[in-house]
Formats: C-alpha cells, sequence, structure tokens
C-alpha cells in the first residue's frame, strides 16, 4: 500500500525532473556522525584530533561554516534530513510515547517505540529509488524500531545497524545488530561498530559501482559510551573520544580510497556531516560556539560540514551562507533527477548554486531553533534572537537557567552568543516577531498545533527488537 501511495504522489508532483542521463547522476554518500563538535577536526580548528583525511575531503571540496542541522538531539535531527523538513512539521520533535518514557522527558526514541517516523513520508532514499538508484541505511538509524518503520520500509534496499542510539543496551533488549529487518548479533561490540560500518559500505559500494548508488552511513561514533577499535584505542591526545575521531577519519579514509580504486571518486558526491553538537561531557567541543547537544545555542545546532564532488564542487572552497540538513532532499533533487515533493511542505532549499561557487546568498532566510515542542530562537541573516520564555522546555542532561530575558547576538561577530544587543537594535526584533507569528501558525509552539504539521507514525502494539 505504501508503494502504491507513494507513486501516486510522486506522479502528482508539479515540474519536469532534470532530465539526466544515469551515467551523469553523481554517486551520493552522506556520513552522518553522532554527536560530534564543531571544533572536532583539524580544518575547524581541533588541535586535539588528527584528521588528515577529513581535512583533506575539505581542502579538494567545500567547508561549510554556517551548516545547521534540524535539532540539537538524535531522532528529530536524522528525521530533518532526510524528509527536507523541520522535525516539528512531521511530528518528529518529541518522543510522544504513551509510555513511562515520556514523564521523563524524552525526547528521542527508545527500544521499542510506539513511535516512528511516518510511513506516508517520503524520504530521499525513497526518491533516490523511483530514479535507478541502489539504496543503503548502514549504521544508527532511530526513527523508530518497529516494523513499518525500518530502513527498508522508508526506501532503502538495504539496511545493516543498530535502530538506535547504543546507550540503549538494556536487560529487556540488549544491543541489537540488524541486517534487512532481522537482528543478527546482541549484543553487539560497541568498540566494533566503526569497522563494520565501514567494511559493509566498501562491499556495497563495490558490488553497486556500476548503477548509481545512494549510502546513508550513520556512525554511533562518537555518542556515548565511546568506544574504538584496537588499532585506535589509547592513541589520540583526547582519550575515548580523540580515539573514536581518530577512527572516524580513517574510516573517511577508507571510502575514499574505495571511490578511487573503483573509478568513482569523480562523480561521486560525498557529504560529512553530525546529527548535532558534542556532548561536552565526554571529550568534544564546539568551540568557538556557546552550548551544546541539547540546547538552542549555536553549539547544539551548528555542526561541521564539508562537500566534496570534483565533477562539480570546486576545491579549496569555504562558505559562510546558512545552508541546512533539509536542503539535501532538494538538492540532491537538481543532481539525481527526481522532483521535490509539491503535494506538502518541504522546508529545505535547492543550494547547488553555493556548493559550485556561483550563488553569494542562501536561499534560507531564516532558522527555527525548537526544543522538543518550543520555539526558543531565531536566526535572520546574521542575527539570533532567543525568546522571552516566562517557562523554558529544558534538555534532561542539559538544562538552561536563562529564562525570561529576550537576547539578541549579532552572529557576524559573537558567535560566542555573549552579548546581548537587543536595546540597540529594535527594529530586527520587530522583524523577528513577524517571523515568530508566521512559523507558529505554521509549524505550532508549545501547547498548539500549526496548520501544516503531518502526524508521526503510532502503531498499538510494540515489541523489543531481539535475537531469535
Amino acid at each position: 500500500m505504501k508503494f502504491i501511495s507513494k507513486l501516486i504522489s510522486v506522479l502528482a508532483f508539479s515540474g519536469a525532473a532534470v532530465a539526466t542521463q544515469a551515467a551523469e547522476r553523481p554517486n551520493v554518500i552522506i556520513v552522518f556522525i553522532d554527536d560530534f563538535g564543531y571544533g572536532d577536526l583539524g580544518c575547524y580548528g581541533s588541535t586535539k584530533h588528527r584528521t588528515p583525511h577529513i581535512d583533506q575531503m575539505a581542502k579538494e571540496g567545500i567547508r561549510l561554516t554556517d551548516f545547521y542541522v534540524g535539532s540539537s538531539v538524535s531522532t528529530p535531527s536524522r528525521s530533518a534530513l532526510l524528509t527536507g523538513c523541520y522535525p516539528r512539521r512531521v511530528s518528529m520533535h518529541v518522543n510522544a510515547d504513551p509510555t513511562p518514557l515520556m514523564s521523563k522527558g524524552r525526547q528521542v526514541l527508545f527500544p521499542a517505540s510506539h513511535k516512528g517516523l511516518n510511513p506516508g513520508e517520503i524520504t530521499i532514499a525513497e526518491l533516490m529509488k523511483e530514479q535507478g538508484y541502489a539504496t543503503a541505511c548502514i549504521g544508527k538509524w532511530h526513527l523508530g524500531d518497529q516494523l513499518p518503520f525500518l530502513p527498508t520500509r522508508q526506501g532503502f534496499d538495504y539496511y545493516y545497524g543498530i535502530p538506535y542510539s547504543n546507550d540503549m543496551d538494556r536487560p529487556y533488549c540488549p544491543l541489537p545488530l540488524m541486517e534487512q529487518e532481522e537482528v543478527i548479533v546482541a549484543p553487539v561490540g560497541h568498540d566494533s561498530l566503526t569497522i563494520r560500518y565501514t567494511n559493509k559500505t566498501v562491499e556495497f559500494i563495490k558490488s553497486h559501482k556500476e548503477s548509481p548508488f545512494f549510502i546513508y552511513l550513520c556512525h554511533n561514533m562518537t555518542h556515548n559510551p565511546l568506544a574504538a577499535s584496537p588499532a585506535f584505542k589509547g592513541k589520540s591526545q583526547n582519550g575515548l573520544y580523540g580515539d573514536a575521531t581518530e577512527e572516524l577519519d580513517w574510516s573517511m579514509g577508507v571510502l575514499l580510497e574505495t571511490l578511487k580504486e573503483e573509478g568513482l571518486d569523480q562523480n561521486t558526491l560525498i557529504i560529512f556531516t553530525s546529527d548535532n553538537g558534542a556532548d561536552e561531557h565526554f571529550g568534544g567541543t564546539n568551540r568557538p560556539l556557546r552550548g551544546q547537544k541539547g540546547t538552542t545555542y549555536e553549539g547544539g545546532f551548528r555542526v561541521p560540514c564539508i562537500m566534496r564532488w570534483p565533477a562539480k564542487i570546486p576545491a579549496g572552497q569555504e562558505t559562510d551562507n546558512l545552508v541546512t540538513s533539509m536542503d539535501f532532499l532538494p538538492t540532491l533533487a537538481h543532481y539525481c533527477g527526481y522532483a521535490v515533493p509539491s503535494d506538502r511542505v518541504i522546508d529545505g532549499h535547492n543550494v547547488s548554486g553555493i556548493l559550485e561557487g556561483e550563488s553569494m546568498a542562501s536561499p534560507t532566510e531564516t532558522f527555527y531553533y525548537y526544543q522538543k515542542q518550543q520555539l526558543q530562537a531565531v536566526r535572520w541573516g546574521n542575527w539570533k534572537y532567543h525568546l522571552p520564555l516566562k517557562e523554558r522546555i529544558k534538555g534532561p542532561h542539559f538544562p538552561d537557567t536563562e529564562v525570561g530575558e529576550a537576547r539578541l547576538y549579532n552572529l557576524a561577530n559573537d558567535l560566542s552568543e555573549t552579548t546581548n544587543v537587543i536595546d540597540k537594535h529594535p527594529e530586527v526584533v520587530t522583524k523577528m516577531n513577524q517571523w515568530i507569528e508566521q512559523v507558529r501558525s505554521d509549524m505550532g509552539d508549545w501547547g498548539y498545533e500549526g496548520r501544516n504539521q503531518r502526524p508521526a507514525g503510532i502503531i498499538d502494539e510494540p515489541f523489543p527488537r531481539l535475537l531469535k
């Protein structure tokens, strides 16, 4: 039924897809790291971590300094990347399970959750698959561990990985490694995950080199509990976090070398980024940004992003244009030949002009920072406005005690959000309030729904993913 409904939706899209021959379409690999900070790569200023392969990738492509993800925690951020929509729009901004977990203020999905990404949503993978791409999700999923929500039901031909975070090992559900829709190892060793995912990605590249492929590679590192394989453990200058980071760099090196060996590197778009900022309790850093994972400061939402595609993206570029993970879906539509869905709101924009060095302006005028149900901040140009809130929803591990005061920062010269200039720019606040009223009507805010929100998927009787 899902295939039929999606086919009808595709046929209803407005405009023709880009007329691109299969041989000209790029392979696409999105590498999504977990809880990785803005300052954790050499090319973003790290002096603790050796990341030569990723740094070289930046030299050969484009480094984005103002790149944002849809949320400062895992599940919502992943929904934004795959659907091109704010998490609140697709109702993946909170864990709305009718379970005791909800009473603890959970934002992400847990084992045997009732909730998942609605099967009626259209993912990048589904759009790619309809254009003849071979599609694979390798690594952490975290958009629902029940059958209707698994990657294989959301457009991916192949799935290999863990259905949620690696800290969700439970007595009733040992951490499961899945292939397709079955658990194949439980519990799986944390220190083996980066190698396992790298090897599976290499296998998929080699077995699908004759046709275009899309790989969504989602590493569990550097999420706590941290781990690294014996070859990397104890080798960095920053404990296990540094060890895991340097193993991720090794993994990127393996992928880049494989693409070269197979003659695919010139026409493969490879993207490296993170699902949210680092949790600084465990060794990561978001400097010079303020805040961290789970906050609506820059350190929660702004992350490293590097893109390499020698056939299209000029080498040695850096851009401070505002680009988001929601832009992946419409940008890949431009390059890969599918049409952006027209029967629903898509929040992302085509940023191909920025990537190719042809555009000096971002198509994204505003960016909205939600914490769970609550709109807490807005970016417009270089201005960042923190709303005055009588009560602020907080992340369970990252309390923000500054409640009530409206704050305005100029990110052009105050990345660390330290100098409140609200009294000097009332005209900016007036404009911000106009944007706020519009987005509240569109997507909602704490206590009420927006007119263009769509429901998440819910099932009545979930069960844990167990080894048979």
